[in-house]
Parts: structure tokens; C-alpha cells; sequence
């Protein structure tokens, strides 16, 4: 383990610059997909339309080798549902009620389907590939990462910041082993001292490698300690979002460029709204349709802060099997022609492009 404060690691290369073996190589088998804002929904099906040429990733050959290329930020939902994920099994095994939104869920592709809250940032670096940054890494993140990573030719991780430390946030550093054993040496992650003091008690072994078994490889991790002011990670500004997360429980949101994530949050205190502040994209907890609860807001109180925040658009995260995608979706698609209102719910998987 290395511990550091502050802007150490701003100066670390993006791991993904260096260049891929042939046989690592990949180039993107999807085409970009972008949901058009102004008519995102005819009835019940979204309108699809293809991202600009350029957010688009692919393989630049040189020799032999393969390194990675994006021309434009993005951002990718690598998760977007509950602590628990979706579907339940309690509800795909209870033989007198039958779960719309979980038996939906476990169709191919149904965006209903929803792992731990995480997203993915990547940018691309003058002449030395692509950064990827992300947020959270919680009990699903390796089930969301074997989804999403080959999908869309994701190889490295460059480091993970950390929103707070319940397990649907910092669950899946364990599996983060395997990056660190078969693809580069370690990941930095940024994480606040209150919950670095949790990690030291849920992952020791991963803060005091000493206590491993000779032999055991696990997660090399570089952790460096951040506070409630911006620091710099791989040349990318960002900016915490102080929120509670129930009582007396903060969690983290952060902004970056004109993207403002919090996707944990009760209550936002009134010394935080002057940072959400000319937000492009804002990305809110938003847990169930009804009301909120001790520690999420609902859609009700998501929407009232949406209005005072007044972001450009806005894609909710983090919701319960209570949110039926295309049925909430429909319903806030009229929030547009009533008050200009540009929100949405995210889904996994989902891709936006940035300005950074």
C-alpha cells in the first residue's frame, strides 16, 4: 500500500497510453448510441440516434502493437441501480407475487437491469491514448465490468475515486486484482480519510498488504487521501459535492468539467448548491417513484431539486425495482413540453459525450 495526500498523482501517466499487444487489441463493435433529448421517446420506444464521428473509440495500429483512441470525453453507466442490484431474487423466486420490473430485468438487454452505481470516465490524453476514471467500484462492479469493459474496448483502469464506503461502493476492490495482477502494476484511488478509516477495517489486507499470505496476489492498491476541497487526478479538475447521505452520514458527489454525480444523497446542504452551479449534465439519486427515503431522495424530491439546481439535462441513477425504465421515463418525457424540464433515467450501459 502507498498512502499519499492530495495532488501526488496528478502527474502519473494514464496507464491506457501504453500500447496494447496484438492479441489485446480491439476495436469498438458498437456503434456509439445517444438518446435525442428533444424527441427521446415515440410512445414507449426511445428514438435512438448515432453519436457524432467524434465520440468514437478505436485501435490505432503501430507495428505490431495497438493502443487505444478516443476523440471525445464520455461517460459510461457502468451501473445505475441499488445496493442489491436488479433483478431481486426474492422477487424472481416468490411464487404469489410476480415483480413487473424484475421479470422484465432479466430479459436480454431489458434496461431495467441494474448493477451497484458506477460510472466510467474516459477522455482522451495529447499523443498517449485514453484515460479511464472511475467512480465507485462496488459488490457488482466485476459482473458490470465483464458486461461492459469488452463491449466497448475498455482495457485499463487509471484510478477509481470513491464516493463513500457502504458496499455498494467500495465492494469490488478485492476484485480490482485482476487488473492489478494481469494488466498494470497498481490503481490509485482517491477516497475521503473518514472512509479510508472504514476501508482499513473492510479491506486490511488491501491497505496492509504485510498481513497477505506469501504468495497471495491481491489488489495493489496506491491510496491517496482527498478532502472537501478539488484535487487533480490525471490532469481532470475535480470538484466535491459535499451531500448527506442519512443522518449525519456524508458521501461524496463530485464535478468535473460541466458533469455534476451525486449519485448517494438525503439532503444537499445549502453550502453545496453554489458548486452545482452553469451544470451541463447533472446525474441525481433518485431511488423509488413515491417518496424518498431516510437516506435517498425519491423521483418527488429529485424533480424539486432538479428545478432549483437548473442543469441542461439531467439522468437520474440509483433506482430501485419500483422504476419501471420506460414507464417513468414516459412520464418525465412530458416534464420537457410542460417545463422544459431535459431528465431522464440512466441505464446501464448507457453512453454520453462530454466537454471536459
Amino acid at each position: 500500500m502507498i498512502l499519499t495526500h492530495g495532488a501526488a498523482a496528478a502527474v502519473r501517466p494514464c496507464l491506457s497510453s501504453l500500447l496494447l499487444t496484438r492479441h489485446l487489441s480491439f476495436s469498438n463493435p458498437f456503434s456509439s448510441i445517444s438518446v435525442d433529448s428533444r424527441s427521446r421517446y415515440n410512445g414507449s420506444r426511445p428514438i435512438l440516434t448515432l453519436a457524432s464521428p467524434p465520440h468514437s473509440i478505436s485501435s490505432v495500429q503501430k507495428g505490431d502493437q495497438v493502443v487505444a483512441s478516443l476523440e471525445q470525453p464520455e461517460i459510461i453507466f457502468i451501473g445505475t441501480g441499488t445496493s442489491e442490484g436488479i433483478p431481486r431474487v426474492s422477487c424472481l423466486t416468490d411464487p404469489i407475487k410476480k415483480c413487473v420490473v424484475c421479470s422484465k430485468a432479466v430479459e436480454p438487454g431489458n434496461k431495467n437491469k441494474r448493477l451497484n452505481t458506477s460510472i466510467l470516465i474516459r477522455f482522451p490524453k495529447p499523443s498517449s491514448g485514453v484515460c479511464n476514471i472511475l467512480i465507485d467500484a462496488g459488490k457488482f462492479f466485476y459482473q458490470s465490468a465483464l458486461h461492459w469493459f469488452p463491449t466497448y474496448g475498455i482495457r485499463t483502469i487509471d484510478a477509481v475515486v470513491i464516493t463513500h464506503s457502504h458496499a455498494d461502493a467500495i465492494g469490488g476492490l478485492d476484485d480490482l486484482r485482476d487488473w492489478t495482477n494481469n494488466v498494470q502494476p497498481h490503481i490509485p484511488i482517491y477516497v475521503a480519510e473518514r472512509d479510508f478509516e472504514v476501508m482499513k477495517k473492510t479491506h486490511y489486507y488491501l491497505v496492509d498488504t504485510s498481513v497477505v499470505t506469501p504468495g497471495a496476489a491481491v489488489s495493489e492498491l496506491q491510496f491517496d487521501i482527498i478532502h472537501e476541497k478539488p484535487f487533480i487526478v490525471h490532469d481532470l479538475k475535480f470538484t466535491p459535492l459535499p451531500v448527506w447521505h442519512g443522518r449525519n452520514y456524508r458521501s461524496l458527489g463530485f464535478r468535473f468539467g460541466n458533469v455534476c454525480y451525486i449519485s448517494d444523497v438525503s439532503e444537499i446542504p445549502d453550502e453545496t448548491y453554489p458548486l452545482l452551479r452553469d451544470c451541463d449534465i447533472l446525474i441525481m439519486d433518485a431511488l423509488r417513484p413515491d417518496r424518498s427515503s431516510s437516506t435517498h431522495f425519491g423521483l418527488p424530491q429529485a424533480l424539486e431539486e432538479v428545478r432549483k439546481i437548473k442543469p441542461k439535462r439531467t439522468l437520474f441513477t440509483g433506482m430501485m425495482h419500483l422504476m419501471d425504465h420506460e414507464k417513468v421515463n414516459e412520464g418525465l418525457l412530458k416534464l420537457m413540453e410542460t417545463e422544459g424540464l431535459d431528465v431522464q433515467l440512466s441505464y446501464d450501459g448507457l453512453r454520453v459525450p462530454i466537454n471536459l
